[in-house]
């Protein structure tokens, strides 16, 4: 270990040293009650950080004084300092000791949210959500209000980690409103503004910030405050003002330091290299990136670890030091990509625990239901012949729960289906499911003889709206141009989003003057400006149609001639529609301008 965090490291091992030494010499005082200073620590542990590592070093050094609650109670408080100092490994068995061996539901309950904590900073994510499903379920036998709030707020945080931000925003304010009179709900504050930033519901510079900082130096929760100030910084930086953004964070730097907590430490570095970059002081831009770098924790891909690399790669790169730019880039990669893939995982955690529990659950009613069917059945075998026809009764209601229990099953493969089937954005059809359903469309209208015809469509400059209004806006437009197609689609029409911006309709029993009139119909519904709604943009397609009656009933050959039939859209000026002749192609002058080639004709067209 070397540099910053080597000198930091070292530090507090010299102060933890420090603190157990003079323990010898600063002893519980006579008449002390260590419950209450258990609870003292324990209620600012991390307003008052150094106070706290003081108090658990007296009361370890007086362990044998100590009842067995007490032990108990700082066993709980030496794991919180552990995983706090960053050392997760460690820390999971101690709080594992402290769940099995505990007898107060109280403190098992603390644990249990402190080693949810632990294992999602871990990247165990399934334990992490299979331990805070336990939780949840023990919280309305939890009395303790300040135990309540910790498990509330471990669910918000997990919840946020797995991306369900509306869902963490509401524990986060259960949380905020369980918090007794008198005391301050920061940490709540800062739970519930943290997702709805994270989900994009608000901004930084949104004022409930500001008085959330308030209320947490109020409190005494500095640590709190400057991870509030965080989220403030990003959004500043990101929405260009990044001179006040390292204005902020430099001033309260030094603070962030002193609270000794490492992934509070790199987020300031790294957005302080960031601002610093923006603003073009590479000098200050690189040194921060390098604290933040080695700030962060050994094995770890987080963004801000992520965004110092990337700096790192910017600034060699702006010095022409190749060899260095390349080897930051290569970093910055595996970084970024390991944080993604992350970020993926706890979501894919988070669904299959969520499922995990669901059936766990349905097994269960459907085992209790069978155990009490099988006690009533040992009731009828001492009853008359009367009472054997409630034995058939209940017989039926056994095979009645388990058909419910299959029915629900087969409900859940469907829908899974559904969903494979189905594009994430507008829920039509995608690429694969379209040509299935397309292709079996075609054999059954091959037997009757009727012609039918294959739309093909792509937005015009769509790339222009991404640029302009960003992707959430592309996505409404996309949602918008389903909207509107669904207008002109007919019961047993074929719709789906081949890829990106391009989409296709087929038109069973329909000739070539009717899928020209259909696909006319629906240019024109795009090119006209939005009638309210979240999407602003304005955007229009460019249509190809291929006809069964001109080019047979081979899928493959409809979409390569409604190909062909686009792209002569395209050239023509956009915002148009193309009937695909049978031995009509391209010019070669308009081919080479307008179509690519052979291996990327799915490519996407602006």
């Amino acid at each position: 270990m070397n540099g910053r965090i080597g000198r930091r490291l070292g530090w507090m091992i010299a102060f933890t040293l420090a603190a157990y030494a003079g323990a010898a010499f600063a002893q519980l005082t006579p008449g002390e009650d260590a419950t209450a200073t258990l609870a003292r620590a324990d209620a600012t542990k991390t307003s008052d950080h150094p106070a706290f590592m003081d108090t658990v070093a007296r009361l370890g050094h007086d362990a044998a004084r100590l009842s067995a609650a007490q032990r108990a109670h700082l066993r709980y408080l030496e794991a919180w300092q552990v995983a706090y100092a960053g050392d997760y490994e460690a820390a999971v068995p101690l709080l594992e000791a402290v769940i099995g061996s505990s007898s107060d539901i109280t403190l098992r309950f603390r644990a249990t949210a402190t080693l949810i904590n632990i294992l999602g900073i871990g990247h165990r994510y399934q334990e992490a959500f299979s331990r805070l499903t336990e939780l949840t379920d023990t919280l309305p036998e939890v009395s303790d209000p300040q135990a309540r709030l910790q498990g509330l707020g471990e669910a918000a945080q997990m919840l946020t980690a797995a991306g369900q931000y509306d869902m963490a925003a509401e524990y986060a304010e259960r949380m905020i409103e369980s918090t007794p009179t008198g005391d301050s709900a920061c940490k709540g504050t800062f739970i519930k503004l943290h997702a709805l930033y994270r989900g994009k519901r608000i901004e930084g510079a949104d004022p409930r910030f500001t008085q959330g900082i308030a209320a947490c130096e109020a409190a005494g929760e500095n640590l709190i405050a400057n991870a509030l100030r965080a989220d403030v910084a990003e959004g500043t930086i990101r929405s260009g003002s990044a001179a006040d953004a390292v204005a902020m964070l430099e001033k309260h730097y030094p603070a962030v330091l002193r609270d000794q907590y490492p992934s509070l430490i790199s987020q300031f570095e790294s957005l302080l290299a960031e601002g610093h970059w923006q603003t073009g002081n590479v000098d200050a831009a690189e040194k921060y990136a390098h604290a933040a770098v080695d700030s962060s924790i050994a094995g770890e891909y987080s963004e801000p670890l992520a965004v110092a690399l990337r700096t790192l790669y910017l600034a060699a790169k702006q010095r022409g030091d190749f060899r260095a730019s390349t080897g930051w880039l290569e970093r910055y990669m595996q970084a970024d990509k390991g944080y993604l893939d992350d970020v993926t995982a706890r979501a894919l955690a988070y669904q299959v625990v969520k499922q995990q529990v669901a059936s766990s659950r349905m097994e269960a009613d459907a085992l209790d239901r069978q155990n009490q069917i099988l006690h009533l059945q040992r009731e009828v075998d001492r009853r008359s012949m009367e009472t054997s026809r409630l034995y058939i009764l209940l017989l039926l209601t056994v095979l009645a729960a388990i058909g419910l229990w299959l029915v629900r099953t087969k409900r859940s493969q469907l829908r899974f289906m559904r969903m494979a089937r189905r594009d994430s954005l507008t829920g039509i059809c995608n690429r694969q499911h379209f040509v299935e359903e397309a292709t079996q469309v075609l054999q059954n209208v091959r037997k009757t003889g009727k012609p039918s015809c294959l739309i093909l469509f792509d937005l015009d400059h769509f790339k222009l709206v991404n640029d302009t209004y960003g992707h959430a806006e592309g996505d409404w437009v996309l949602l918008r141009v389903v909207a509107e197609c669904r207008d002109h689609v007919l019961e047993g029409d074929v719709f789906g989003r081949l890829g990106g911006e391009e989409f296709g309709i087929l038109l069973p029993n329909a000739d070539e003057a009717a899928g020209a009139k259909r696909a006319d119909l629906i240019r024109a519904a795009l090119a006209a400006p939005p009638a309210g709604g979240p999407s602003t943009a304005h955007v229009t397609a460019s249509f190809g149609v291929a006809c069964t009656a001109r080019h047979g009933e081979q899928l493959d050959r409809l979409l390569a001639k409604a190909d062909e039939a686009l792209y002569r859209a395209k050239a023509a000026g956009r915002n148009r529609v193309e009937i695909a002749m049978p031995e009509d192609p391209l010019p070669e002058s308009e081919r080479a301008d307008t179509m690519p080639p052979a291996s990327s004709a799915w490519a996407t067209r602006r």
